[in-house]
């Protein structure tokens, strides 16, 4: 499977893995508590399997950057988080240097 796909796979399964944390209410609930171990399980193979093939630090960076900014987007949806104008401006940078990475750098390995 291609790099990008097992990352971005990596990155729905540590969201998922982080909001069923956050469901599972200090891990006191046993479905969502089984489901955060088994997310971030999936999701640390398939982060581990591409940094095999990229460098580690822009990995990294876009595994961890995506996150946030999908899990900021289900925390909104959700659990009616808000999210002020420095952190959409915060957000809107992650997002920058995401693209950055993805489209000027040779760093990725691809």
């Amino acid at each position: 499977m291609h790099l990008f796909a097992l990352l971005g796979i990596s990155i729905v399964c540590e969201v998922v893995a982080t909001s069923a944390l956050k469901s599972s209410q200090g891990l006191t609930r046993l479905w969502p508590s089984l489901l955060a171990v088994a997310g971030y399980c999936v999701a640390f193979w398939l982060v581990s399997r591409v940094m095999n093939h990229m460098a580690t630090g822009v990995v990294y960076a876009i595994w961890s950057g995506l996150g946030i900014v999908l899990i900021s987007l289900v925390g909104w949806l959700m659990y009616g988080q808000k999210l002020d104008a420095p952190a959409l401006a915060g957000i809107a940078m992650i997002v920058g240097g995401v693209l950055v990475i993805q489209l000027l750098s040779k760093s990725t390995g691809n």
